[in-house]
């Protein structure tokens, strides 16, 4: 459908995005539409070449390397010649003196509050409220609705007594070890009230107190006969709600109903990896649906059991704190937007010369000014800060590039400087590489750095695509890079300050069922050192929000600090199979597994638009997928093509086969189309094949420029 474009300036708008601007996006702010658009004109047309030209350096320092290893095809890496080698084509920089971060007006959620992260997608209105009002989630109903408990009625739509039991038992042995009683245990408590500014626990008509009497911080309704208790253990809260008549209160003697975890204390809201935003009507979705949070006013009606329901953000809630005086937390989690990175353009705006507008450009003023209302109200950031994540940058000249955006953005909205802080995905090769200058580029900005295990593989395999084949996907998380790169991002981020100033993040999570698993595992995040890890629904936010009760994490950051560094050496090691001598089997084995889960995830990005969505894996468990997933099975497929271990023919064979069952297991979605009934036809099919087969030329080997391409193919249609 040929897009509608209006001329402003030196720019031709989409009159789509461009009436949302005017009429939505400006309102009530003290910019006018003529100042925003002449300002973001001047802006794009200014940093649009050096936009350009950062991507061709990528793409130089690419040849570059690919020659470096087929000159020395065959030969051991000498990592001290490879090292010398990355520096000489300025690949690796050198680095300067020691510095800390000087990022100031943090809010809380960020400096000193050690939590979940949730990451969701904005293009959905419903998940993102539901995770905007994941900062309290009932661990009762958590516990109950996951393998965590284990009973016979798991999987039954009828009330079972005795998991419903073992639920209060899991709670009340956790409160137990973290929030203890002076001289009895929390099982079997009779009631709770407060007297002098106690809490005070009845059980066979004695009167117990905390342990710690200060992680009791407030109550609501009378003293004598508490509707709410509310606690605290490193800086998170519980709420305990009391009402008798509660039919989940029936077997309770003190009449507790349920427990309310503090659980996501912030939220990423994605325009990036978990969404399939192509052209002007996918990206004003994104933007109005930020807006809508910003503005407080966002809102979705639904039907869901056969009722018609709304969902809008929490409020803040209230209670008496332990002195008597009004006391307010935060509702909701604090909100971070991430913008796309600085390799796609976007056909919303065309620029003079009738080129697409670098899109993460785009995406720095439309999140800011929808951010700017939040700053009137300070419902969001009550620090006054506007947080966004910024992914896909290689290494200090594409993260000092960022600060440079944002500076033109400020500027543009009259905003005081460093008002828009930085989050730094530390994902591709050349920034874990060069991290700490990374970050010295956005001192006064940065307030986060996290590790993404699966798009950092993607880029370790892309960029030595040429070193030899790759090792098998299950085996990279035993590798030495990846031990080095997790550890370097902990090393470089407290020897920079940020303990008590900024964030430390940790991955996902990806399989929203595996709760019990994700309980055993994912407190590696904490010991590993990072104060956000994070999470994929609510539920695992709740749950996973235990772990930080467990460990007070800027202790562990004080002992971490002591440990032997990460090195550099090790963080560059090739994770190349030597010799590998795998069966037929085995190859295709581990080729069905990744084009499996390829295809399960391209079918629904290109014919329905889903960008994240729980894709089952060829064992039928249900994984959380989006593009990072998407570059690691297209990269390990493409690369044990170009190295002989398969063949083009082989693998078209395999994703025949793997469409059939991809196929079968979306059997029950009425809006499936089928891959197999014509594969020539499946514009699904043949982008997914493409990732493959055309893997090699990929920009660092992402995946956007086809999905786009062919999601806007798609949408033709």
């Amino acid at each position: 459908m040929p897009i509608n474009y209006q001329n402003v300036k030196n720019l031709k708008v989409s009159k789509e995005l461009l009436d949302f601007v005017n009429n939505e996006l400006l309102k009530d702010l003290d910019v006018s539409a003529e100042k925003f658009w002449s300002g973001f004109d001047e802006v794009v047309h200014n940093l649009a070449p050096k936009n350009k030209e950062l991507l061709s350096i990528r793409e130089n320092l690419q040849n570059n390397i690919n020659e470096w290893h087929q000159k020395n095809k065959g030969k051991d890496i000498k990592i001290d010649e490879y090292k010398k080698f990355l520096k000489k084509i300025g690949y690796l920089k050198d680095e300067g003196p020691d510095f800390k971060i000087e990022t100031k007006n943090v809010d809380e959620e960020i400096s000193k509050i050690a939590g979940p992260q949730l990451v969701v997608p904005i293009m959905n209105a419903r998940y993102t409220l539901n995770a905007a009002n994941a900062r309290w989630v009932s661990l009762y109903d958590s516990l109950y609705g996951t393998d965590i408990i284990e009973s016979e009625e798991g999987g039954s739509e009828r009330y079972d007594p005795n998991r419903g039991q073992e639920v209060i038992k899991y709670v009340r042995e956790f409160f137990d070890l973290h929030i203890p009683i002076n001289g009895t245990s929390w099982k079997n408590i009779a009631g709770l009230k407060i007297i002098n500014k106690n809490l005070i626990i009845l059980k066979d008509d004695y009167e117990y107190k905390l342990k710690d009497e200060s992680k009791f911080v407030g109550h609501r309704g009378d003293a004598n006969k508490p509707s709410a208790v509310i606690l605290q253990n490193n800086n998170l809260h519980f709420e305990i709600i009391i009402n008798p008549r509660a039919f989940s209160a029936a077997h309770d003697i003190a009449g507790i109903s349920d427990v309310i975890a503090e659980s996501a204390i912030s939220t990423i809201c994605d325009n990036e990896d978990s969404v399939a935003a192509v052209d002007a009507e996918d990206k004003v979705v994104c933007y109005k649906n930020w807006l809508g949070l910003m503005r407080g006013n966002l809102k979705i009606q639904f039907e869901k059991n056969g009722k018609n329901l709304e969902r809008k953000l929490n409020p803040d809630r209230s209670y008496i704190s332990r002195e008597g005086k009004g006391l307010k937390l935060h509702g909701r989690s604090l909100l971070l937007i991430r913008n796309v990175g600085h390799l796609m353009t976007n056909s919303s705006i065309l620029l003079k010369d009738g080129s697409e507008v670098p899109e993460g450009i785009m995406d720095a003023f439309m999140t800011t000014a929808a951010a700017i209302h939040d700053l009137k109200r300070k419902k969001n950031s009550r620090a006054g800060s506007i947080y966004i994540v910024k992914p896909k940058m290689h290494g200090p000249d594409e993260t000092a590039f960022t600060d440079l955006i944002f500076e033109k953005v400020e500027k543009l909205f009259g905003l005081e400087k460093y008002t828009c802080k930085i989050g730094i995905m530390d994902e591709e090769r050349r920034t874990s590489a060069n991290l700490k200058e990374c970050i010295r580029s956005l001192k006064n900005r940065v307030f986060f750095i996290n590790t993404g295990f699966l798009d950092r593989t993607g880029d370790e395999m892309h960029t030595s695509m040429e070193a030899g084949p790759m090792i098998k996907k299950g085996d990279m998380k035993s590798a030495k890079w990846i031990s080095a790169y997790e550890n370097n991002n902990v090393d470089i981020g407290l020897k920079c300050g940020f303990s008590g100033k900024a964030q430390i993040g940790k991955g996902m999570w990806a399989a929203p069922d595996r709760m019990k698993q994700m309980m055993d595992e994912k407190i590696s995040h904490l010991k590993a050192g990072a104060n956000c890890a994070w999470v994929p629904s609510p539920t695992a936010a709740s749950l996973h929000a235990l772990h930080y009760h467990k460990i007070n994490i800027f202790n562990e950051q004080k002992k971490i600090l002591n440990r032997e560094k990460a090195k550099l050496g090790d963080l560059l090691t090739i994770p190349i199979a030597d010799r590998p001598n795998w069966s037929v089997d085995e190859i295709n084995s581990e080729i069905s597994n990744s084009a499996q889960t390829l295809l399960g995830y391209v079918v629904r990005w290109i014919d329905q638009g889903i960008g994240c969505s729980k894709v089952p894996d060829i064992n039928n468990i249900g994984l959380m997928e989006d593009r990072a997933t998407l570059r690691i099975s297209s990269q390990h497929i493409t690369n044990w093509i170009h190295h002989g271990i398969t063949t083009k023919i082989q693998v078209t064979e395999i994703m025949k086969e793997m469409a059939k069952v991809v196929d079968k297991q979306n059997a029950n979605d009425k809006n499936y189309v089928k891959m197999s009934e014509n594969f020539n036809d499946s514009i699904a099919f043949k982008t997914a094949c493409d990732l493959i087969f055309k893997g090699k030329e990929q920009p660092s080997g992402y995946t956007e420029p086809l999905l786009h391409l062919n999601r806007i193919k798609k949408k033709s249609n």
